[in-house]
């Protein structure tokens, strides 16, 4: 069993408020937990307005399967971020 763990930091360069930065971070965390099955949880830069970190953890049989789903994430979060991902750490444990 592998666990994996991808922690992105978004810039968010448009959101003129908290209100703002959460309605973007709240829907990337919620559609990325229904879409693929992980766990996330923004972990940095809460009182920032335009920085965002945000973790997503999952379980795999091998690392394969964790480097295509860290992959798809970090598209959507491309996507989803007006400024783009800044930065990207990855981490298969097991």
């Amino acid at each position: 069993m592998r666990v994996g763990l991808l922690v992105i930091e978004l810039f968010l360069p448009g959101c003129a408020s908290l209100k703002d930065k959460r309605r973007v971070v709240r829907s990337l965390l919620e559609g990325t937990r229904a879409r693929h099955n992980v766990a996330t949880a923004e972990v940095d830069h809460q009182d920032l307005l335009q920085r965002a970190q945000l973790a997503f953890a999952s379980v795999a049989d091998s690392d394969p399967p964790l480097e295509r789903l860290f992959d798809r994430i970090v598209e959507e979060a491309e996507r989803a971020a007006p400024g783009g991902v800044n930065e990207i750490a990855r981490d298969i444990l097991g």
